[in-house]
């Protein structure tokens, strides 16, 4: 089956100039992505690697947002110890099926999302969790550092440091320690259009040794 996707991709680049062949296996590499996928987001981006990425990502994207509501009650539960046995976490994060479980990329993210707990220390796992009496607090305490200026630019202030706040203490909104451009919920999107199925980061604990409960 593989083979005859081959012939037949390679039978379409004949006779195109746009795209060349090399660019589009370069462009499968990078993203994962179908070879006939490929060959559609080059064309599209005029044989631009990096702007065919872009499509590719927004494409896949889309699909990830539709997969978004199915039901994830496949996954794993993993752990990760740091350096020096001083942090630990527990993490559950859940699929659709029991194949892609077990599918190395899947695991790899796990992993990732384990030490970027550890690092990072997040409260929640999404926005949604944060407790809506710690969300006026945090609120109060935004608004009182606020002196002097007019109520519409302080609600604009306060609305900018909540959602700083957010991105210190939800691990979906956090930026990801390997690559900064990129947060936890993003990562996680694009393994979704990857692989084709709805994934879900369930829970955590963190333990940290000496740490008041």
């Amino acid at each position: 089956m593989a083979r005859e996707l081959w012939q037949f991709c390679l039978k379409s680049f004949r006779g195109d100039k746009m795209v060349k062949i090399e660019d589009v296996k370069k462009l499968r590499e990078k993203t994962g992505s179908g070879m006939v996928e490929c060959k559609e987001a080059l064309e599209e981006a005029a044989g631009n690697i990096d702007k065919a990425i872009e499509i590719l990502r927004k494409k896949g994207m889309a699909k990830a947002a539709k997969k978004s509501t199915r039901t994830a009650s496949q996954g794993i539960v993993d752990s990760y110890i740091h350096m020096g046995n001083r942090i630990g976490v527990l993490l559950e994060v859940n699929c659709e099926t029991d194949f892609v479980a077990r599918n190395d990329d899947f695991k790899a993210l796990v992993k990732d999302i384990a030490m970027q707990i550890a690092a990072c220390n997040p409260k929640y796992v999404s926005r949604e969790e944060v407790p809506q009496d710690v969300l006026n607090k945090e609120k109060e305490i935004c608004a009182s550092q606020i002196q002097g200026k007019p109520a519409n630019v302080v609600d604009k202030i306060v609305v900018g440091k909540i959602e700083k706040y957010y991105a210190e203490v939800c691990l979906l909104e956090q930026p990801f320690i390997k690559d900064p451009n990129v947060s936890i919920k993003s990562l996680v999107t694009q393994l979704i259009a990857k692989i084709g199925e709805n994934i879900l980061v369930r829970r955590f604990v963190r333990y940290e040794l000496g740490e008041e409960e």
